[in-house]
C-alpha cells in the first residue's frame, strides 16, 4: 500500500544517477541499471547490496498505529553475462530485525501478521535468481527476481515505499519498453505459490507504469504524463481444503500530468509539480467495505544538491491502496470496521543525501502527514467526528552496493 509520503530516505543521490527507469520522490531507494552493457560481456561479478535502517513510524490516525522498523537487507549475488544481450544473476535474500530471532518460512510483502508451522532461524531468506534477456533493442524481458519495487516507479497513492526494506523481492516475468518518448513497465509478481489441498490462496500481482515524456530532449520544461494500475488476485483452483475459497480481485489506477524544471544555480536545482488521480476497484468478492473509490493527490518538491523537500496534499473518497500505505486510505487497517468519509491529508516530507564512495551512501528522511478532522464510522459507536492527527516518521539509512569482478572470460 502506498506509504504516505515517500517516507524514508533518500542517501542513494550521489550513488545512483537520477532514474531513467522511473521517476522517484525519494532518492534514497534508488533505481537498478537495467539495460545490458556489452562491455560487461563475459564478467563474473559478486555484488553485496544492502541496507542498514533505522525507521519510526509515529502514527495517530485511526487508519494505523505507528511501529518501528529497526534491522537491515543484505542481497549478496554473482552475476554472468555470457552474451551482449543475456545476463544470469543468483543469490539470495536476507532480512533481519533487529531482536527477532524466527521468521515466516515463506514469502511476504509486508510486515508478516500470521504465524506458519515452518520457520527460519536468523535471517528470512529467499533466494535470487534473475534471467535478463535484451529482446530488441528498447526492450527488456526479466524471468525470475525482478527489478522491482520501487524501481517500478509507482505512485505514492499506489506503493508503499517501505516494502523496500520489508518485503521480499519480486518474482515473476517483467517487460520494460523504453525509447526517449515512452517507458513501459509491466510485469506479473507471484507472491503465493499454492500445493494440492493447502490451506490458504494462491496471490500474484500484475502491474502496469507508463510514463509518456512529449517534451522534446532539449526542452528546458520536461512534461510527462503517468499511466499506472496495479492489480492483485487470490484464489486456486487446487486448494479445495482451504477455509476460504472466495476469488479477490482488487484494482488500483492512477493517471495525470507532472513537470520538471530545472533551475540555475551553483547546485543542481530541480523543481517538480504533479497532479495525479487515483482509482479503486473492488472486482472481485467482499472482503473491503469498498466497491469502488478515488483520490486527488497535487504535490511540489525542490531538490537542491543533496537536499530535497516536498509538500502535498491528497483527498481521497472509498479509496483503498492494495500495496500502499493505510494512511492515503478511508479504511482502517488496525481498528476493524473503522471507516473515515472523504478523508484529507496535508503531506509534508524533507530528505539529505550524502554519497560516502563507491558504491555507498547514507541519509536521513522524515515525512508528516497532517490529516484533517473528518466525519469517522465506528461499529462500536456509530458515526461521529474523528479529530485531527499528525501522523510522522523518520529514518536513517546506509546504502550499500559494492560490485566486484572476479574473473573475465
Amino acid at each position: 500500500m502506498p506509504k504516505s509520503f515517500y517516507f524514508l530516505l533518500t542517501f542513494l543521490l550521489l550513488f545512483f544517477p537520477l532514474p531513467t527507469h522511473a521517476q522517484l520522490d525519494s532518492l534514497v531507494y534508488g533505481v537498478e541499471k537495467l539495460k545490458l552493457d556489452p562491455n560487461e560481456r563475459g564478467a563474473l561479478r559478486l555484488r553485496v547490496e544492502g541496507m542498514p535502517f533505522l525507521l519510526n513510524n509515529e502514527y495517530k490516525s485511526k487508519l494505523v498505529k505507528g511501529y518501528t522498523l529497526p534491522g537491515m537487507w543484505i542481497d549478496p549475488t554473482v552475476s554472468y553475462q555470457p552474451l551482449n544481450s543475456v545476463k544470469v544473476e543468483l543469490g539470495a535474500h536476507l532480512l533481519h530485525f533487529w531482536g527477532a530471532e524466527k521468521y515466516p518460512n515463506f514469502n511476504y510483502s509486508e510486515i508478516a501478521s500470521w504465524g506458519g508451522r515452518n520457520t527460519q532461524d536468523g535471517f528470512h531468506a529467499v533466494p535470487i535468481f534473475r534471467a535478463q534477456i535484451q529482446a530488441a533493442r528498447n526492450l527488456q524481458v526479466v524471468i525470475g527476481t525482478l527489478h522491482g519495487k520501487s524501481n517500478h516507479g509507482l505512485a505514492r497513492p499506489l506503493y508503499n515505499e517501505e516494502l523496500n526494506l520489508s518485503g521480499d523481492p519480486e518474482t515473476g516475468v517483467q517487460m520494460v519498453w523504453q525509447t526517449p518518448h515512452i517507458l513501459l513497465d509491466t510485469w506479473v509478481n507471484w507472491e503465493s505459490f499454492i500445493f494440492r489441498k493447502d490451506s490458504g490462496q494462491e496471490s500474484f500481482s500484475f502491474g502496469l507504469s507508463t510514463r509518456f515524456m512529449p517534451s522534446r530532449k532539449d526542452a528546458r520544461m520536461q512534461w510527462y504524463v503517468p499511466l499506472q494500475a496495479v492489480f492483485q488476485h487470490r484464489g486456486g483452483e487446487i486448494n479445495t481444503s482451504a477455509d476460504d475459497r472466495v476469488i479477490k480481485t482488487w484494482v488500483n489506477a492512477a493517471a495525470g500530468i507532472g513537470v520538471d524544471i530545472p533551475l540555475a544555480g551553483r547546485y543542481p536545482t530541480l523543481l517538480n509539480f504533479e497532479a495525479l488521480g487515483a482509482y479503486y476497484n473492488q472486482q472481485a468478492g467482499t472482503l473491503l467495505p469498498f466497491d469502488h473509490g478515488y483520490g486527488l493527490l497535487a504535490k511540489g518538491s525542490l531538490r537542491v544538491g543533496r537536499c530535497r523537500v516536498g509538500l502535498g496534499y491528497w483527498q481521497c473518497k472509498d479509496f483503498v491502496s492494495i500495496l500502499g500505505n493505510p494512511l492515503f486510505g478511508a479504511m482502517s487497517i488496525s481498528n476493524e470496521g473503522v471507516l473515515l468519509d472523504r478523508p484529507k491529508s496535508l503531506l509534508i516530507d524533507g530528505e539529505y543525501a550524502h554519497g560516502l564512495g563507491a558504491g555507498f551512501a547514507w541519509g536521513i528522511r522524515a515525512y508528516a502527514i497532517h490529516q484533517f478532522a473528518t466525519d469517522c464510522f465506528d461499529p462500536a459507536t456509530g458515526w461521529g467526528r474523528e479529530k485531527a492527527t499528525l501522523n510522522f516518521s523518520a529514518g536513517i539509512f546506509l546504502r550499500m552496493n559494492p560490485s566486484f569482478l572476479l574473473h573475465k572470460f
